[in-house]
């Protein structure tokens, strides 16, 4: 093997790199186990509190290889909500309430109203934009209407006239949409902030006004519902000064003094066992007491003792950083801090008209520490002095000096307010707020008559951007609605991990043994490489940040079945070699020269299948896409590479070893199956499927998933088990609406799902139907319920998902159809490839159709099944190239010279027919395992990706190579007869005339 060397040292380089990148995830979870067990009592219970606090304490100092806790976090390998629990929640800024808002009073025209329900309906032209069906449905309704007479009010002021073109308006229109969806990204990031959670996921999806978020570990979905949703709120306050609040900030440190004193006693009297208990009964009586009271009365005597002043700010800065604005607080520290700031005895030593309010956003100190500031805020009777509807335009510029900049209108009103805000404010900072965060608080340099204003400081252009954004959201009234969500309860994800474990490990042992029973010593080779191979894999994803599902779990245990293709496909043709006789490091070198195309054709269709996965795929699509197009890449470089290593070490010493044994020496070695001949009894068994399928389809349909239809799903636990239909029928009566209940992963849980107020996009709505659910599981007696997941898709989300499955079908079959015309010349190969990849869609389909609720698993067509048929498309076209590539080779053999096209095909098909079994086996046992301890969640979708195995290795076989061959013997029929014989037939005529 040439570049011997290199190659050793680049596997060496990325196990190192693999080994770094995991041990982040070691060290992580240690810490994680040591924050529950500080936080865990007696009883066994965690206080969350004690661990977020333990967590923070950590949360900047540095803990492994010069990395904070926060760096190590952010680099482990993460676990996914469905292995984890937590929320996952789409998004979406209405276009349509932006619009209205831009339209002020014109909105209630109808036909502004007709427009807007027909553009929000209309999915037909999917590559139009929302603003691009409006305009279209306006312009129908009102012909004569332009628009910027709808759209030329005093908030648009500056942007449009009344003489602006439609074409103007439209751009105008579309500018403020797209930053809407800005506005929407940052607010719902800050918002994120209050969670606490570790490593929260949110990204605009792109090509679409929808956001992602993802909060692993979320035990409060209603919390979660109430501050994602709904338009952000923009307020400007008045800042109070820390010399104006003196005799406050003596008094809170008088007040941490006497915590110190009392937790420091507590620690000398209490018994070792009972410390932290004493501590915390003493202060809670402390705090009874009236401690506020108790510090006054005492201000006289302390006020003189220097020690007790020193003391004091001792104990008051061990807490709180002075800082211009006020004060701030280490991020380890902020838990503490505000639940301290929360108690009666020191709010009562502050103006009544004082909150306390956090910096969005961090300072960095020194020693990898971060400080948050803390201001004081004035609002009257919980008011602020304005709020942002007043803002009529904001954006980012430069001041005379060059630096960046903020400017801000405000409308009539808000113009009068803030000249009276600014007017008492000289000097003083004003606090811009969103959402309870301060943004920023800058000086006012002097009374701002007019509402036109600039914000200035050490900003750069990226804060300048962001901050015009935020001070836009109060502009528009365009709040966010969950049009897309689930919730994994924690038992559930402890659950799908025991349950991606075992599959995990019983899959690859399966794999393992099989290899050695069917390839003896070169088996056990072939298993390190796998061994290896899962190494690397799983060193990648961490390397790169992804995100471990259990669909991933299962896309790894898949892409280590389906690496066994390549080791086949080089030890059958490494046994090819020696067959002919030749010497075995000779047969060694051939065999991985000989493989390699078959391997790199069949890997890149599958490659190219697993990329529209990824690209169209969410949840768990995504997350099986990701592992699946990992694995094959180094599933890739291990076969290649570490396989030939090992096998060139092992003949070092010029030792051979088997490739078989006594029972598996004669497996599928000279086979003389006649699959040509046979291939019209094979179409005629593939129409009666796909017609019975079709039937199927018409009268009897498909049980869609709420991916494709919309609608509510809850995965209900009973304590025992439970009878489905007399649930259903509870459902029905306290719904009001058809319920579908289905057992699932067990009698004593089922799958609810139903269209129950999918159209409200409120948080309450969500509250009532999870509380309609559990009302109708108490009609079941002694068996009491709870919800361990929810999953909700509003319909035009299911429209849009629905059509993006349909667009990922099409593209793969288009995109395998161009790379086998590329690779293989003949368009004759292309179409069988993707008639046999249709013909193996459709029987899918009709298999899922005709047996949808007989089998005691989801047979529902959701992006699951999607997925899974998608995959099926990439082993199928694997499996049909490997064939292909077989046919190229006999077609082009000398050997093959003088025999008719069906004989070569069938020796082609008969030579690949071991490496088409092994594979097969191998992956099919794989799906088992899958199907039997892979849990519920992925049964379905493994159930699909079995019957693809064994439908697509059918119809690579009996489909798409007897396409070739009609095809090909067609287009021989059709070519002109050769020149040589035209002249020959031509002489013969013309003698025959002569004579």
């Amino acid at each position: 093997m040439t570049n011997k060397n290199g190659i050793i040292a680049l596997t060496i380089v990325i196990a190192l790199i693999s080994v770094y990148n995991l041990s982040f995830t070691f060290v992580s979870r240690n810490f994680k186990s040591k924050a529950i067990a500080y936080a865990t009592d007696a009883k066994g219970e965690v206080d969350v509190t004690k661990k977020q606090h333990y967590i923070d304490s950590l949360w900047r100092e540095e803990v492994y290889l010069g990395h904070t806790l926060q760096e190590v976090t952010e680099r482990e390998l993460n676990l996914g909500l469905d292995l984890q629990g937590g929320m996952h929640v789409v998004l979406e800024v209405a276009p349509a309430d932006i619009l209205k808002g831009m339209a002020g009073g014109n909105a209630r025209s109808a036909a502004f109203q007709n427009a807007l329900k027909k553009a929000g309906e209309d999915k037909s032209a999917n590559n139009s934009t929302f603003i691009n069906r409006f305009v279209s449905a306006y312009k129908e309704a009102a012909p004569n209407t332009s628009l910027a007479s709808v759209f030329a009010t005093s908030a648009n002021r500056g942007k449009i006239n009344s003489n602006s073109s439609d074409s103007d308006v439209i751009k105008m229109l579309k500018t403020e949409i797209d930053g809407s969806i800005d506005r929407a990204f940052q607010i719902t990031q800050a918002r994120i902030d209050k969670f606490g959670v570790t490593n929260p996921n949110i990204q605009r999806l792109p090509g679409q006004n929808r956001v992602l978020v993802e909060l692993p570990g979320v035990d409060n979905p209603e919390r979660v519902r109430r501050l994602l949703s709904g338009a952000a709120k923009l307020e400007f306050a008045e800042v109070y000064l820390t010399q104006e609040l003196g005799a406050g900030l003596e008094g809170l440190g008088r007040y941490l003094t006497q915590q110190a004193e009392i937790e420091k006693a507590a620690k000398k009297t209490a018994a070792p066992g009972a410390a932290a208990t004493a501590s915390t009964d003493t202060t809670k009586k402390s705090t009874e007491g009236g401690l506020a009271a108790q510090l006054e009365k005492k201000a006289d005597s302390t006020a003189t003792d220097s020690a007790a002043l020193a003391a004091q700010s001792a104990a008051l800065t061990s807490l709180f950083v002075p800082m211009p604005q006020g004060l701030g607080v280490y991020l380890k520290d902020t838990a503490r801090a505000s639940e301290i700031l929360r108690r009666p005895e020191v709010r009562s030593l502050f103006p009544s008209d004082l909150v306390f309010m956090w910096d969005r956003k961090g300072t960095e100190a020194g020693g990898n520490q971060l400080i948050l500031p803390l201001y004081f805020i004035k609002k009257t009777n919980g008011e602020a002095a304005m709020e942002g509807d007043v803002i009529v335009n904001a954006n980012h510029d430069y001041d005379d000096r060059g630096r960046p900049e903020v400017t801000m209108q405000m409308n009539g009103e808000g113009a009068r307010k803030w000249r009276s805000l600014t007017a008492r404010s000289v000097g003083r900072p004003v606090a811009i707020i969103i959402d309870g965060l301060v943004y920023t608080a800058p000086t006012v340099q002097g009374e701002i008559p007019n509402g036109n204003s600039s914000i200035t400081g050490s900003f750069t252009v990226e804060e300048t951007k962001d901050m015009a954004n935020v001070l836009k959201a109060g502009k528009l009234p365009a709040p966010t609605h969950i049009v897309e969500e689930a919730v994994v309860g924690s038992s559930l994800g402890a659950e799908a991990i025991n349950d991606g474990l075992w599959s995990s490990a019983v899959g690859l042992l399966i794999v393992l043994v099989f290899m050695v029973a069917y390839y003896n010593q070169a088996g056990w080779i072939a298993d390190i490489a796998l061994l290896i191979n899962l190494f690397f894999l799983l060193g990648v994803m961490a390397s790169l940040g992804a995100v471990l599902t259990l669909s991933g779990i299962a896309g790894i245990v898949l892409s280590i079945g389906m690496a066994v293709d390549a080791n086949v496909l080089i030890y059958e043709s490494i046994k090819a070699e020696l067959a002919e006789g030749k010497p075995f490091a000779q047969s060694i070198r051939d065999g991985f020269k000989h493989s390699l195309t078959a391997i790199i054709d069949s890997n890149v269709t599958t490659l190219l299948t697993g990329i529209i996965l990824y690209t169209f795929g969410t949840g768990l699509v995504l997350g099986f896409a990701t592992t699946l197009v990992l694995g094959l890449l180094t599933s890739l470089f291990s076969a290649i590479f570490i396989t030939r290593l090992l096998l060139e070490q092992k003949l070092k010493n010029g030792k051979t070893f088997a490739f078989t044994n006594t029972l598996t020496k004669g497996w599928f070695q000279d086979n003389h199956f006649d699959f040509v001949s046979q291939r019209r009894r094979f179409y005629i068994i593939s129409a009666i499927i796909i017609a019975i399928g079709v039937g199927s389809f018409i009268f009897k349909g498909f049980g869609l998933g709420i991916d494709f239809k919309g609608g509510r799903s809850y995965v209900v636990r009973f304590e025992n088990n439970v009878d489905a239909d007399a649930l259903r029928t509870n459902m029905d009566e306290v719904l009001g609406s058809t319920t579908e209940v289905k057992t699932f992963g067990g009698q004593d849980q089922v799958k609810v799902t139903t269209p129950y107020l999918i159209e409200d996009v409120t948080p309450e709505a969500d509250q009532k139907a999870e509380a309609k659910i559990l009302e109708a599981t108490k009609k079941i007696a002694n068996n009491p319920a709870k919800i361990v997941s929810s999953n909700k898709v509003g319909p035009t989300m299911a429209k849009d998902t629905l059509w993006s499955a349909v667009y990922a079908v099409l593209l793969a079959l288009a995109a395998n159809f161009v790379y086998i015309l590329i690779r293989f010349k003949r368009v004759a190969f292309s179409y069988g490839a993707v008639f046999s990849l249709a013909h193996d869609v459709v029987i899918i389909l009709a298999i899922f159709s005709l047996f949808n609720g007989w089998l005691p698993w989801s047979l529902d067509i959701d992006q699951a099944f999607i997925g899974a048929i998608l995959t099926m498309i990439g082993y199928s076209m694997n499996d049909t190239v490997v064939i292909y590539d077989r046919i190229r080779d006999y077609l082009a053999d000398e050997k093959s010279r003088g025999q008719n096209l069906s004989t070569v095909i069938n020796n082609a098909l008969n030579s690949t027919l071991s490496r088409t079994a092994v594979t097969g086996i191998s992956v099919i046992l794989v799906l088992i395992v899958l199907m039997i301890f892979g849990g519920a969640v992925i049964r379905g979708f493994t159930f699909c990706m079995l019957l693809g195995v064994i439908v697509g290795t059918y119809s690579s076989l009996f489909v798409a190579a007897p396409i070739v061959v009609d095809l090909l013997q067609r287009s021989k029929k059709n070519e002109p007869a050769p020149a040589v014989a035209a002249d020959a037939t031509a002489a013969a005529a013309t003698k025959k005339a002569k004579a």
